[in-house]
């Protein structure tokens, strides 16, 4: 049976700088460490032993495990130690606009950018105004990546991402996630597109969602791997928002869904056809 608390009893004992300090000075780069009582006031800045003390016991328990050496982190001392060195809880990064060097997979024009508001990484097309993604950018990742390693960056973070929720797990929490194909809402409107449809991955355990072309879910699937392989290509040296012209998604059913995902390299042609769920069905190759 799991240790459950009221989410108001978890994050009160929080509300205090000399605490977060406390969690801070536990977590170093290689993780958790374990300090004295008397380290630990010295890194708090409390200004009496009396007061330290008091803090110490708010913490105790939840965030922190007192042992015979000291006291280190719990669990959740770690994330919310994570947390706060990351910046998710207390900084909001804005961003201009970055130029993304591949061209747009829908118009081939040289003109995508990658902006940030509010931590959430929007990549559009100048040129045809089609929005490729929408993804969570902690501030951390921007506070620690260069403009030019950027794109890369958000590159590995959203392939990671769907490759996890296609599998079954959300990154987020670690929670079951479920896939279904649909079409894609039109951009301004609660509508949707005809003309594109996307796979919709949701998180049941915390509730994050994400959205992808459906060519994204199959880039691991071993026959794709196999055939960039057998052509001396490796698909995951293209960005993900644009895995290369050669890829075509044709919906052949909706009702059932089934999408047809192929791609073609040197006259030859991979077909995979996705259910409605996401897997991958049956493998052509020809």
């Amino acid at each position: 049976m799991a240790d459950t608390a009221p989410p108001s009893e978890a994050f009160q004992p929080l509300g205090n700088e000399i605490r977060t300090r406390v969690l801070a000075a536990l977590l170093e780069a290689d993780g958790p460490v374990t300090l004295s009582f008397s380290e630990l006031a010295e890194a708090s800045g409390a200004d009496t032993t009396a007061g330290f003390a008091y803090h110490l016991r708010q913490l105790t328990d939840h965030y922190l495990r007192e042992t015979e050496a000291g006291y280190t982190l719990t669990d959740a001392g770690i994330r919310i130690a994570r947390a706060i060195e990351s910046g998710v809880y207390t900084e909001s990064v804005d961003r201009d606009p970055v130029e993304i060097k591949d061209p747009c997979p829908f118009c081939a024009d040289h003109a995508l950018v990658a902006t940030a508001t509010d931590n959430t990484v929007t990549m559009r097309c100048q040129s045809c105004e089609r929005k490729l993604l929408r993804l969570p950018f902690p501030p951390s990742g921007h506070r620690t990546h260069s403009e030019e390693a950027f794109p890369d960056a958000l590159d590995r973070l959203y392939r990671h991402r769907v490759s996890l929720m296609s599998a079954g797990s959300c990154p987020e929490c670690g929670g079951k996630t479920s896939a279904h194909i649909g079409y894609a809402n039109a951009d301004d409107a609660e509508t949707t597109d005809p003309d594109r449809v996307q796979l919709h991955l949701d998180c049941a355990g915390c509730g994050y969602t994400l959205d992808c072309p459906v060519t994204l879910a199959v880039l691991d699937h071993p026959a794709v791997v196999s055939f960039y392989h057998a052509h001396d290509e490796d698909v995951r040296d293209r960005p993900i928002w644009n895995v290369g012209q050669e890829w075509r998604e044709t919906v052949l059913s909706d009702d059932p869904w089934c999408v047809s995902v192929t791609t073609e390299i040197d006259e030859e042609e991979l077909e995979l056809l996705v259910g409605r769920d996401g897997t991958v069905v049956s493998v052509f190759e020809r």
